[in-house]
């Protein structure tokens, strides 16, 4: 059986419907930012234990953007809220 992530317009899913694109807390460096700056952003990432925030996106569902509070250990989802709902400082 798979795991289930309870998109708030569809109710429980499951997990195979969805797609991750990335954590929400890596801000996109500014246009003139230099080549080292750019790899860092698009090829160095966290591998955070615990709770960690990241899109996903419901691609065989509702098709809204998600942002999953998710326990990287256990694979569990303790927070699952639509995008356009918070104010990410333009990283949506």
């Amino acid at each position: 059986m798979s795991s289930l992530v309870k998109c708030p317009h569809c109710g429980l899913r499951p997990r195979e419907e969805f797609t991750i694109r990335g954590e929400v807390a890596t801000p996109r460096p500014t246009a003139g930012a230099d080549e080292t700056v750019w790899f860092d952003h698009v090829y160095l990432r966290d591998n955070p234990r615990g709770e960690h925030r990241e899109y996903w996106h419901h691609s065989g569902g509702c098709r809204r953007w998600l942002v999953l509070t998710r326990n990287t250990l256990t694979h569990e989802t303790s927070d699952v809220v639509d995008a356009s709902t918070l104010n990410l400082g333009g990283a949506q």
